[in-house]
């Protein structure tokens, strides 16, 4: 795949003409808003809403599309809802809980999910490259408790695999380090991303790697990332997979228990479902705690237990996720 995946970017969306004219009848594009766009620029994958019959999905759309509806102001949805600045102790680097810590890798990504908790994220500020890195690095050595580091963003495989190696490479210089968790939405939305220089890189790292992909609905997975899957599953990588309970897009038992029987099917299991952060600007995909347990129960009664992810919350300031069931 090469850098092929460069010239795929350079085509993302980022424009209501420009999503109109792929296709002549979008859905949803009646909810546009230009005020929500300016705010936080939409920016999707030319291929990202189309199933395998070539068709748009209205939930995946649903996702991207800059709606009328985040312009609402609505009381507990603020704009730093996790706590992440409040523990970031060096520009990039988030220590919320005591074994783990979480790398800023990038403010890119290569979709910008209408949801996003980070939406509102100052990456100007925060991000770590090559030339600012070594107090983060510093304070990585001086924290021996900390086993487990988290790349994140943005997405951290928007980095070349140059820069990317070259991260990977001092991490592991690092004793007390023993695992690496990579939080990526790329492998679904951007599969040309996952080269073969990616994967050999991971798969040859002296961590333990697990890759957590985000897929939120079974749309998502198609004949393009199942190659990529497919890849990814003949080595040591670990697969799992969150996803965010989205009003509108997967908030049904009928989605959600199809959505882990095809990632099991590409060799991923279901990890996190997560309630919603409430973030400033998303309060339209919020969904109501007791009609997400109850959502949970069904699947619960339809599936085999490692293919039922556990409900969680996040709540500022909490040593760990808070488990809702």
């Amino acid at each position: 795949m090469g850098d092929n995946w460069k010239q795929q970017l350079a085509k993302c969306i980022k424009s209501a003409d420009t999503l109109e004219a792929v296709s002549d009848n979008i859905p949803l594009l009646h909810r546009f808003s230009e005020q929500a766009h300016q705010q936080f620029r939409m920016k999707l994958p030319a291929g990202f809403f189309y199933d395998d019959q070539n068709k748009p999905v209205e939930a995946l759309l649903a996702q991207v599309i800059p709606d009328q509806r985040e312009n609402d102001i609505t009381e507990g949805f603020v704009s730093d809802p996790v706590g992440d600045l409040d523990a970031m102790n060096t520009p990039g680097l988030i220590h919320k809980y005591r074994n783990r810590a979480l790398f800023i890798v990038t403010g890119a990504c290569a979709i910008h999910c209408r949801y996003c908790f980070r939406r509102h994220f100052p990456y100007a500020d925060s991000q770590i490259n090559r030339e600012n890195w070594e107090p983060t690095f510093n304070y990585l050595r001086q924290h021996k408790e900390i086993t487990e580091i988290i790349l994140s963003g943005g997405d951290p495989l928007m980095i070349s695999d140059e820069k990317f190696g070259q991260l990977i490479d001092e991490l592991e210089k690092i004793p007390h380090l023993k695992r690496l968790r990579i939080h990526s939405r790329i492998p679904s939305v951007l599969p040309e991303r996952v080269n073969d220089v990616l994967i050999q890189k991971l798969s040859n790292s002296r961590f333990k790697v697990s890759l957590v992909t985000h897929v939120n609905h079974p749309a998502e997975l198609n004949q393009k990332n199942n190659e990529v899957f497919r890849k990814i599953n003949q080595t040591s990588i670990q697969l799992l997979n969150q996803s965010v309970l989205l009003r509108g897009v997967n908030n049904t038992a009928s989605t959600l228990i199809d959505l882990s029987e095809k990632l099991y099917e590409n060799g991923i299991l279901p990890y996190y479902l997560h309630k919603l952060d409430p973030v400033l600007g998303a309060a339209h995909f919020s969904v109501k705690e007791a009609d997400a347990i109850a959502l949970m129960d069904e699947m619960t009664a339809s599936l085999p237990g490692y293919l039922v992810p556990k409900l969680v919350k996040e709540i500022a300031g909490e040593q760990a996720k808070t488990r809702i069931v």
